[in-house]
């Protein structure tokens, strides 16, 4: 078993349907699969090894995509680092995978001790450049078929409660989620998708990239969300399928005539966080399309559940996908029954081999073969799923436990909101106050005492945000994740106000 299969398959299919379109340039399923296979051949030339570890530092390009595979082909396991990694944030994660060759680029050959980590960089001022690689190279290259339990990519958690762990995501597990993405949404040779999260998430890299060349479908790559960027590409490149997060589409709905700018867009998909179900009817009022959406994170690769075609239902991530199980469990692990709420534990095999270099915390991770997700649901009567919170994200005042998610549904349902995130701060009489940081829709004002009085109607007492703070933006992860301990911890150290 080897992902790159999916590839190959592809180009015998389709070998002149367009792969990838960047900035730079365009390639077809056939001169992508030729493309990796000159890397593979060429890697193993340079004495890489079946098992060992290739890191990507590199922003969105067809060059990414086409190493990733190469590696693929030549048996090595990739590791997806976030081009976005500061030097102290580099040095851990480099220090904990170890490899053995990077690619990347000449702005970041500073960020990191080349001759600690890795044999060989590849970049234009280093050891080799991309072009030299693809010289070393022929274009027919043996697959190096490997084990499906064998790891096939690391990717790094966000890290925002310590050093970030690596996720090993096996051949299995990557194939299991790219099809059952596949499936679900529908995917065929005749789509394209416009994709600017970064590929080194799980999301971008499984649910996108490897979904989209399962079918043979295109890719539209951009290095980051530009709003004229993406409406400009949608018609120029004929894209069918767009994929966001719900604050990019918070602002695509403030925009006159959305519906038009989709053109042929058939199908919108939303990540890294739940989207208010406020926002997911306006959105299908304006536009006349559904946001799907799913549950997953790195350590599922991807997909859990999905909100179906069928039958979608605003305000949940849906139903179990293929071969995966959920269940609900309390703090003891025992199974809870329909829409009673507790932590949400996955089975499947889409589920991580585990934790690099990390057995007591992958030990942790699970309940026998039940891995616990350290997010909040309920399953209701009809096996939906719907997410409450994190566990480490609920608030307890006076006593009371508070799921932040329910109090920004609220929120979401007031016209002046853009954004919103639900903390608890140190308070000395309730131990932590429900604290609202907002952001506002332009044209609108933020006015505290109106929306207290508007949550009092609809939220019991102790629910209801002691203070309504309007700041210009959210922190967020580079794939658009809020990021909610963040916003804390500004709070706490005075960099953003509310102490």
């Amino acid at each position: 078993m080897n992902i790159s299969n999916n590839l190959k398959n592809a180009a015998s299919h389709f070998p002149d349907h367009t792969a990838l379109i960047d900035e730079n340039r365009t390639l077809t399923y056939s001169e992508l699969d030729t493309e990796s296979s000159r890397i593979a051949s060429a890697l193993r030339h340079i004495d890489l090894l079946p098992g060992d570890h290739v890191a990507l530092l590199y922003p969105n390009a067809c060059d990414w995509i086409a190493f990733y595979f190469g590696v693929l082909k030549a048996g090595a396991v990739t590791v997806t680092l976030p081009y976005a990694m500061t030097p102290k944030e580099l040095d851990p994660v480099l220090d904990d995978c170890r490899p053995k060759m990077i690619l990347t680029n000449d702005a970041k050959l500073t960020d990191f001790n080349r001759k600690k980590y890795t044999d060989c960089i590849i970049s234009d001022n280093a050891d080799m450049t991309y072009p030299d690689l693809l010289s070393k190279g022929t274009d027919e290259s043996k697959i190096i078929e490997r084990e499906p339990h064998d790891t096939a990519a690391i990717l790094y958690t966000g890290g925002t409660t310590g050093m970030p762990k690596g996720v090993m995501l096996t051949h299995s597990n990557i194939i299991s989620s790219s099809f059952n993405v596949a499936r679900n949404e529908r995917s065929s040779e005749n789509d394209r998708a416009l994709c600017f999260l970064p590929l080194n998430h799980v999301f971008a890299q499984v649910h996108i990239m490897n979904s989209a060349i399962s079918t043979a479908g295109g890719l539209v790559l951009q290095p980051s969300f530009n709003m004229d960027a993406f409406l400009g590409a949608i018609p120029l490149h004929h894209v069918t399928k767009i994929y966001s997060v719900p604050t990019v589409y918070t602002r695509l709905l403030s925009l006159p005539d959305l519906k038009e700018k989709l053109c042929n867009v058939r199908y919108c998909f939303s990540a890294a966080a739940s989207m208010a179900k406020e926002l997911v009817l306006e959105w299908k009022n304006r536009t006349g399309l559904d946001i799907f959406e799913a549950y997953g994170m790195t350590e599922s690769a991807s997909m859990v559940t999905y909100n179906h075609y069928h039958k979608h239902v605003p305000g949940s991530v849906g139903t179990a996908a293929n071969g995966v199980e959920i269940q609900i469990r309390d703090h003891s692990g025992n199974v809870l029954g329909k829409n009673q709420r507790g932590e949400i534990c996955i089975s499947g095999p889409n589920i991580m081999k585990g934790y690099l270099n990390r057995g007591e915390d992958t030990q942790k991770a699970f309940w026998g073969r039940w891995f616990r997700s350290g997010d909040v649901g309920i399953i209701d009567e009809n096996d939906y799923l719907f997410i409450v919170d994190r566990i480490k994200d609920l608030i307890i005042t006076g006593g009371e436990n508070v799921a932040p998610r329910e109090v920004e549904d609220v929120l979401y349902e007031r016209p002046e909101i853009e954004e919103c995130a639900v903390i608890g701060l140190p308070d000395e009489e309730y131990g932590e106050r429900v604290t609202a940081y907002i952001t506002a829709r332009k044209g609108y004002k933020i006015d505290p005492v109106e929306l207290k009085a508007f949550m009092k109607q609809r939220l019991s007492p102790f629910k209801v945000p002691k203070q309504f703070i309007t700041i210009p933006a959210l922190p967020k992860s580079s794939a658009g994740k809020l990021l909610k301990r963040k916003l804390k911890e500004q709070v706490l150290d005075g960099t953003i106000a509310g102490r």
